[in-house]
């Protein structure tokens, strides 16, 4: 990823259109990188998780072209390249696998991270998946384990339990989230390692039970739709 993570970074001081297109090439370029190790985080997650089978690089990933309309930020392009492997693709609505280069040692928008779970989850899923974690006697904190080094995203956490649910139950502090979102940022040097398609896989092999409680939730919600 070192000549994307290069792009990006000259894209970050140049973020304008005339630069942009006098760097047309360099961007394909970056883009073609970037879809090419994309393509194979897809085939290396599809052997440990069976519903990623049949997704291509188009299903994942993103365009570089901002979207300013309702943004003070009027900067064309983004200046980071991610990709969402989920089942279904990107817009399905279920929790996956994120993986993202960027200018910046990590953070969203612009840094490198990796994150795995869902950014917004529909009402009822979201309730059930709190009903889920409520009764499963420990079961959430043990897939939250298993997922070290990545952690919750604390963005959005609620000040108290949500109406409906025990306040001195023992998984309160989980209930507390609206992002069900793991997330870990590995910085540039893990990104431009020779290794780190292997070095991903088995990171995101640890997010794969977490995932599926999640997705778990999601499915069982749609089903009462």
């Amino acid at each position: 990823m070192r000549n994307a993570i290069g792009f990006l970074e000259e894209l970050e001081r140049n973020n304008n259109r005339e630069w942009f297109q006098a760097h047309k090439s360099d961007y394909l370029a970056a883009q073609k990188e970037f879809d090419a190790l994309a393509a194979q985080l897809i085939a290396g997650i599809a052997c440990f998780d069976k519903r990623i089978e049949g997704l291509g690089t188009k299903d994942c990933t993103y365009r570089i072209y901002r979207d300013t309309r309702f943004s003070n930020d009027k900067s064309p392009y983004k200046t980071h390249i991610g990709a969402f492997i989920c089942p279904g693709g990107k817009k399905s609505g279920y929790a996956g696998y994120y993986f993202q280069i960027g200018p910046e040692e990590d953070g969203y928008p612009a840094g490198c991270m990796l994150a795995a779970g869902h950014y917004m989850m529909e009402k009822q899923a979201l309730r059930t998946l709190r009903e889920d974690i409520c009764n499963g006697e420990g079961d959430f904190e043990r897939v939250l384990r298993q997922a070290r080094p990545f952690r919750l995203d604390e963005a959005d956490k609620l000040k108290r339990v949500p109406a409906g649910f025990p306040a001195d139950d023992p998984a309160a502090e989980y209930l507390k989230y609206r992002t069900y979102c793991l997330n870990y940022s590995p910085g540039k040097a893990f990104m431009q390692d020779d290794h780190v398609v292997e070095n991903t896989l088995e990171l995101f092999r640890r997010t794969y039970p977490f995932l599926e409680y999640v997705n778990r939730a999601i499915a069982f919600a749609r089903e009462d739709l």
